[in-house]
């Protein structure tokens, strides 16, 4: 086993599957088997997932939101989806507890360093939602943080596509991918992996990120096994 405890970030807009909104039950399902079949492997799963399917903070600001209301909005929904993922894990038998990064108990309970790793170490895995709990934060930024908070060995960033190209591969046909590749070249080339202010917390902290398409079903379990099937992310 590659790794022993990750930080697991997915993206809001892949829940919605085929459907092109909200939550695609089916696709919700996959996730919570993939995740739980890791779980059963010993893995320490900590799980930060966007909320773009939903609300996207940032495009409500340019229709006229204001811009925090906007972000608060989009905190909100990822504590919609992390709420759909834990009952799909709770679903199929796997223990979890959702943390919020903005008190609203009863729905989940106050985020800390301590608590989530305690319960880690439980077994259960730990989704954290709300992003940081501050507007002009996105999630990238909120997985950075509490990947570097609960001592993650990686981020593993689960997107559509798998791993990082030289330009968009649902664009440009000539995108080629890397097999791995510096923060610093992440940074420089303006590659669209993470923001700016992610990108460079996981550098500052030597939080490696490792990008691969989470969509197909059974890709977590190979990149905890060490299979080379995305890109990887480092100093």
């Amino acid at each position: 086993m590659k790794f022993k405890r990750i930080l697991l970030k997915l993206s809001g807009e892949s829940l919605q599957g085929k459907q092109g909104y909200g939550i695609d039950s089916d696709r919700l399902g996959d996730y919570a088997r993939q995740i739980k079949e890791i779980a059963d492997m010993g893995v320490e799963i900590g799980i930060v997932i966007g909320g773009g399917n939903i609300f996207r903070g940032l495009s409500g600001a340019g229709k006229g939101f204001d811009r925090v209301k906007g972000d608060q909005m989009g905190m909100c929904a990822t504590v919609i989806n992390s709420l759909a993922l834990s009952s799909a894990l709770s679903a199929i038998g796997q223990n979890n507890k959702v943390l919020t990064a903005i008190r609203m108990e009863p729905i989940g309970e106050f985020y800390t360093k301590w608590k989530a790793i305690e319960a880690m170490q439980r077994g259960e895995v730990v989704i954290m939602s709300a992003g940081t709990g501050n507007p002009y934060f996105t999630t990238d930024t909120g997985s950075s943080l509490r990947g570097i908070e609960i001592e993650a060995d990686v981020m593993l960033k689960g997107t559509r596509v798998d791993g990082i190209y030289t330009a968009d591969p649902e664009k440009d046909p000539t995108a080629t991918k890397f097999h791995d590749i510096t923060y610093a070249d992440v940074i420089a080339k303006g590659l669209k992996v993470m923001d700016i202010t992610a990108t460079a917390m996981c550098m500052q902290n030597n939080l490696p990120i490792y990008v691969f398409n989470m969509d197909i079903v059974g890709n977590l379990k190979k990149v905890i096994e060490g299979e080379d099937i995305g890109t990887l992310v480092h100093p």
